[in-house]
């Protein structure tokens, strides 16, 4: 029985890369016969705009019983300024999938997408665990006296200890599938005594299952001080929504910008559920149509998306492709090239061939 994947190609750049993407796992399919079928959706901000659809039911559910991964491009229009669209279809996939581990390597390809002086490639290599389904970002909360002088608004930071219990074990676990000998909580526990004291506690109870593994805390501003002085002590952080959410992109950073991030965000638990795969970059709508958008992320992307169908070989493959694309200057501009989407796309596709033997 094939694999099915959703695409969902989004608003700006997202349908760009996404097609490069989407020719990669072509490739896959054809040649490579992996058993996989390709679902492309029409739900974004354009079909938002043409009649109000967000994130219907029968999608919802097909996808939920369905289909093994999701591939998105980005979501985000300036045509639609509250995002409620976005929200329904990013919350829904995440919250609704219960994808509670969202996952982002970060990893320099090359020496000289190091922003560092005196860093190397081999200093940046770390994964991060965010939590995804709880936080500051599911919306609890609301605003009182809108618009007076007495106005308050309140959102809600929820941590509950199966959330925060079930991440940091996704953590360990993948740094000893992986023969990592550190994870690193990153919290705000000195300033967030009941949120955050959670967290802690619960992350040393569990570290006691992973005496292999070193357990070591770090506070979040400390982190972001640490990764831009020598980010190689790291290897795996596990820290909750928001603090992931910022920084992940300060890893961007390091590793060559957003053009070269992906993710993925998992039931990490039951790996034969479906996953939902995505570069990082957003949707940037003023680069969108100008060829200019770098497609990697979305092709690094796919590696992770093979690997969960369970070809982790394959994920090797693109980075070292990728990779030598950086080296040779087969790239896009943001990371030293001269190449547009489409001809990065092409350069990739050609390399792949040749290292598959066709």
């Amino acid at each position: 029985m094939s694999d099915l994947i959703a695409l969902l190609p989004g608003d700006g750049i997202g349908p760009e890369v996404i097609l490069q993407a989407r020719r990669v796992l072509e490739l896959y399919r054809d040649q490579r016969r992996i058993d996989i079928e390709l679902w492309e959706l029409d739900l974004g901000a354009e079909r938002y705009l043409r009649d109000k659809t967000t994130f219907p039911k029968e999608i919802a559910d097909r996808i939920a019983g369905e289909a093994r991964a999701v591939l998105l491009g980005a979501l985000g229009d300036p045509r639609v300024p509250t995002l409620d669209y976005a929200r329904d279809i990013l919350f829904g996939l995440r919250f609704g999938l219960d994808l509670y581990a969202n996952i982002r390597p970060v990893k320099a390809l090359d020496d000289r997408l190091v922003p560092l002086k005196g860093r190397t490639a081999k200093d940046v290599d770390f994964v991060v665990f965010r939590e995804n389904t709880e936080g500051i970002y599911v919306n609890v909360g609301g605003q009182f006296k809108r618009g007076t002088a007495d106005e308050i608004a309140i959102n809600e930071d929820v941590n509950t200890r199966k959330g925060v219990e079930r991440l940091i074990v996704a953590g360990f676990e993948y740094a000893r599938a992986h023969g990592k000998k550190t994870v690193h909580l990153a919290d705000k526990s000195n300033a967030m005594q009941h949120a955050h004291e959670l967290w802690n506690r619960c992350f040393f109870e569990v570290a006691k299952r992973y005496p292999e593994i070193a357990a070591r805390h770090v506070y979040i501003d400390a982190l972001c001080l640490y990764l831009v002085q020598d980010p190689s002590p790291f290897e795996v952080v596990v820290t909750n929504n928001l603090f992931g959410d910022i920084v992940t992109d300060l890893g961007g950073g390091l590793q060559g910008g957003l053009g070269m991030a992906a993710s993925a965000s998992l039931h990490a638990s039951d790996p034969k559920r479906v996953g939902l795969f995505e570069p990082v970059h957003g949707s940037a709508p003023p680069l969108a149509g100008k060829d200019v958008a770098n497609p990697f992320a979305a092709i690094l992307t796919v590696g992770l998306l093979l690997t969960h169908l369970g070809h982790p070989q394959e994920q090797t493959r693109i980075e070292d492709i990728v990779a030598r694309g950086i080296r040779e200057g087969a790239c896009t501009r943001d990371v030293g090239g001269n190449l547009g989407t489409r001809a990065a796309g092409d350069w990739f596709l050609t390399a792949l061939q040749r290292e598959l033997g066709y």
